[in-house]
């Protein structure tokens, strides 16, 4: 697709991403759940089938809560953390809150002159693309602000 979108993507995916890695801490419970069946299972043995069908039971339907517990809405995608995190991972040192080149760059996007200004294509910049400092100010509060339109939790001071 576009660029905005790929940013999009990149950022909210990576929520997606650092929220399913709570899960793994959570299958504590569904390891103590199969744990209550076991002995249940075991006490019956002559009644097997009773004991197979409620620990099937607790098994597909923890799974289920879990699978639509991690996606996230867009509107719990704290984008200020997603990019702080980001950027302490590239190893860089980049200020994604005041430029769209260090933004770009903390989440792996292409931030060339070029790509900025397909950038600025995309979001229908109407001044001069040869203005890449003014560009540049103009991409940066768009993305932000747009990232907040499409349900991303921004701070209010990036968005003046």
């Amino acid at each position: 697709m576009g660029f905005f979108s790929d940013i999009k993507d990149k950022i909210f995916n990576r929520h997606t991403a650092s929220t399913s890695a709570m899960p793994d801490t959570e299958p504590a419970v569904h390891e103590t759940a199969p744990v209550t069946p076991q002995p249940a299972q075991a006490a019956p043995s002559a009644a097997s089938p009773t004991g197979t069908a409620p620990s099937s039971k607790p098994t597909s339907a923890t799974p289920e809560s879990v699978a639509s517990s991690p996606a996230p809405a867009h509107g719990d995608v704290d984008v200020a953390a997603i990019l702080d995190q980001a950027v302490a991972d590239s190893g860089q040192t980049l200020n994604w809150r005041t430029s769209i080149v260090d933004l770009m760059k903390a989440i792996g996007i292409d931030s060339s002159l070029s790509s900025r200004k397909a950038l600025a294509e995309e979001l229908e910049y109407k001044g001069d693309k040869d203005d890449s400092a003014a560009m540049n100010i103009w991409l940066h509060k768009q993305v932000l602000a747009k990232l907040a339109a499409n349900g991303g939790t921004v701070p209010a001071d990036l968005l003046d």
